[in-house]
């Protein structure tokens, strides 16, 4: 006979909708660290079988903007998870009291105004670089719009990750 279930356990809670959607963008762009490295690595063989023909070229346009792509990604990403790089590692480690609650606060209300100023400067000229599907203005190869495509995912990614620090720290008890 199996034992009764015990239906009071408390729930673990869900995080908010947008977080999630935040995280599910996390995972989806693992992949392109290993995209990254295999075509950064590819260079040097497709020059050497290629000559000096247009394969490396390519292989090194696509890894920049699958980079700025990835990085876009990871900034908000290590910034959520306190993974970033800080000049104090000691003062980072307290996240506990008025200071560290200061500190979280203080970093939503300095990344949030620059995010936005991002979206309002940079969404205009990032459309017109997509609807003109700009070059690499040194190869001529297709793509570059995708690293103007990817700062405004970081302002976007950074000011929705800011918001989100802000309205959970005014929701925490003080």
């Amino acid at each position: 006979m199996m034992p009764p279930i015990d239906t009071d356990l408390p729930e673990t809670p869900q995080p908010p909708p947008t977080l999630r959607v935040l995280d599910l963008i996390d995972r989806a762009a693992m992949p392109l660290a290993i995209a990254i490295a295999l075509l950064l690595f590819l260079q040097w063989p497709l020059r050497d079988l290629a000559g000096s023909g247009n394969g490396p070229t390519q292989a090194n346009d696509l890894a920049q903007w699958l980079f700025a792509l990835y990085v876009a990604v990871a900034l908000r990403h290590a910034g959520r998870r306190g993974a970033h790089l800080v000049a104090r590692p000691d003062l980072a480690a307290d996240t506990t009291g008025r200071f560290a609650r200061l500190r979280r606060i203080g970093a939503a209300l300095c990344v949030l105004p620059w995010a936005l100023f991002l979206i309002v400067t940079a969404t205009v000229p990032v459309v017109r670089a997509v609807m003109a599907m700009e070059l690499f203005p040194d190869t001529f190869n297709p793509g570059y719009f995708m690293i103007k495509v990817a700062l405004l995912l970081l302002a976007v990614l950074l000011a929705v990750q800011s918001a989100l620090d802000l309205w959970h720290e005014r929701s925490r008890p003080a």
